[in-house]
């Protein structure tokens, strides 16, 4: 679903902020992306998504090129960051009917999907209030139910559970659940160890750019948790270093 081969991206003033990269995310994979604040998580995922240029490598999404063909890559997958950027001066409901134009939904598709999605999150009587009207965690609901309504075949995320109640977590985790059991993936950077630990099958960790593990979760903590498998495979890349 997603193949990242030998990635690398550099900054203007020669700073790499991934190097040589290579990962793959499958149909059916809840894939974590793990590292301390600036490992180079941010970078790659706007990669993926066509937002960042990179001077090597390939990303491909459902076997396409986002370098070669960016449009149809992107009629595939959603992407959500960290901080949303919404059009403040538009109605919930307009915003999602906005989004819902840019992928062609049908009327009918798309009045069914908002219903079902803007139930599940607890915000339907919000929907004809302007979007600067809406707090944090409601303008992240919004996102996320803008980033569902065509039904994308990979959903790559950054911090998604940022701002987001108890409740709005657990719904956002059933739906993530629900997508891979239909055959798509996720893919998603997070701070939080412990909902990576439960809701993902892989993982990947990575520092200063460096990929410096992956792979299925219980293979690579061992037992152990991923907490304890992270401290551990970073202390030994700072102490080979």
């Amino acid at each position: 679903m997603l193949s990242i081969k030998h990635l690398t991206k550099t900054y203007r003033g020669g700073k790499t902020a991934v190097s040589d990269l290579s990962l793959e995310v499958e149909s059916g994979d809840i894939y974590g992306f793990i590292g301390h604040n600036g490992a180079g998580k941010t970078t790659t995922i706007k990669a993926v998504v066509g937002i960042n240029d990179f001077e090597s490598g390939e990303i491909c999404i459902d076997g396409i090129s986002i370098k070669e063909d960016p449009m149809t890559c992107k009629t595939r997958i959603a992407y959500i960051p960290d901080n949303p950027d919404l059009y403040e001066y538009l109605t919930g409901i307009q915003y999602l009917n906005f989004i819902a134009d840019i992928f062609r939904i049908s009327k009918a598709d798309r009045e069914q999907r908002i219903a079902d999605y803007a139930t599940a999150f607890e915000i339907t009587s919000a929907l004809g209030d302007l979007i600067s009207s809406y707090s944090h965690g409601m303008k992240q609901k919004l996102a996320i139910i803008s980033a569902l309504i065509h039904k994308p075949k990979l959903m790559i995320l950054d911090e998604p559970f940022v701002g987001l109640d108890p409740k709005a977590t657990l719904t956002l985790k059933n739906i993530m659940h629900d997508m891979c059991r239909e055959g798509n993936a996720i893919f998603f950077s997070t701070h939080v160890l412990d909902v990576a630990e439960k809701l993902c099958n892989k993982v990947a960790i990575i520092k200063e750019g460096r990929l410096i593990a992956s792979g299925n979760i219980k293979e690579l903590t061992k037992g152990e948790s991923l907490e304890a498998t992270f401290m551990e495979v970073v202390s030994d890349v700072e102490t080979n270093s």
